[in-house]
């Protein structure tokens, strides 16, 4: 990806330097949970950090003050050029839409952080906040999804970055409001079929983010969107679920399948329009 030209955000909050010592913990089916939903990105966090209830909370004493590494600085100015240009191309979109796009934050964090979400720790992956409407990120989940997840290459990191952007552009429509409204009125089997469509439209948002930045700056690369469509498909529910427990369960699906998150990638990056990310009036998804 052709990143070290462009535009450096200004909506980044750097919190790694403080590192919260302690956190949640627990044993049994609470970090199974935890683990397997780490490997996710873009689910409501809330839906973790309330698990609280059920495990004990290791009290702080404080934070630790700690220096990023040379290679997580690098990271960040990726990031804040990547989340740059998603600013770029969501205000184009709104302004299309004669709306304004009101540009989120995204916090940088190491180990844990706190957010109006509650307590979040790395092992929940990116995530995005709809109480504070913030993206929080712990650079070294890269690495996982390099060495765990197989997906290399920085134009993945990138895509990372556009579907969490994608849940704040679903906030600000007020479609994950709607969503978030059924969760009492459903069955939680109906209602992870709901959390699927807006995670792939999530995905189509991703999508529409590439097709429209690479017009903006020509930032694509060779390579580049295998790269994207890899990491897709590395974390479908149905691939992490064979791979965590070796057997897949559709009704607990809440992301897509490896093939759909790809599916829906390719739509928003075909078309550049976000129209064509209708998932939840999809006959088939």
């Amino acid at each position: 990806m052709r990143w070290r030209d462009g535009r450096r955000s200004t909506n980044i909050e750097d919190r790694r330097s403080r590192r919260i010592p302690g956190g949640v913990k627990g044993g049994g089916i609470g970090i199974i949970l935890l683990a397997l939903v780490g490997m996710y990105f873009g689910i409501d966090p809330s839906l973790i950090l309330n698990m609280g209830q059920n495990m004990q909370s290791t009290p702080a004493a404080g934070s630790r003050t700690v220096q990023p590494s040379a290679k997580e600085q690098q990271e960040a100015d990726f990031i804040s050029v990547v989340l740059a240009d998603t600013e770029d191309v969501w205000s184009q979109v709104f302004r299309e839409m004669g709306g304004t796009y009101k540009k989120p934050t995204l916090v940088l964090f190491t180990g844990a952080v706190r957010s109006a979400c509650g307590l979040a720790q790395s092992a929940m992956g990116p995530f995005y906040c709809p109480g504070d409407q913030k993206v929080y990120i712990d650079l070294a989940f890269y690495d996982d999804l390099k060495n765990q997840l197989d997906s290399p290459g920085d134009f993945a990191q990138a895509y990372v970055v556009a579907h969490e952007i994608g849940h704040h552009v679903q906030k600000l429509l007020g479609i994950s409001d709607q969503v978030h409204e059924l969760r009492r009125k459903l069955s939680t089997r109906q209602y992870n079929k709901i959390s699927v469509r807006l995670e792939l439209q999530a995905d189509c948002f991703a999508g529409v983010w590439a097709n429209r930045a690479n017009k903006m700056r020509n930032v694509l690369e060779p390579g580049d969107i295998e790269e994207a469509l890899n990491a897709a498909s590395h974390i479908g529910d149905d691939r992490l679920q064979k791979q965590a427990r070796g057997y897949v369960t559709p009704d607990s699906f809440t992301h897509g399948t490896s093939a759909q998150r790809v599916r829906w990638f390719k739509q928003g990056f075909s078309s550049g329009d976000i129209n064509s990310c209708d998932t939840f009036g999809a006959k088939n998804l």
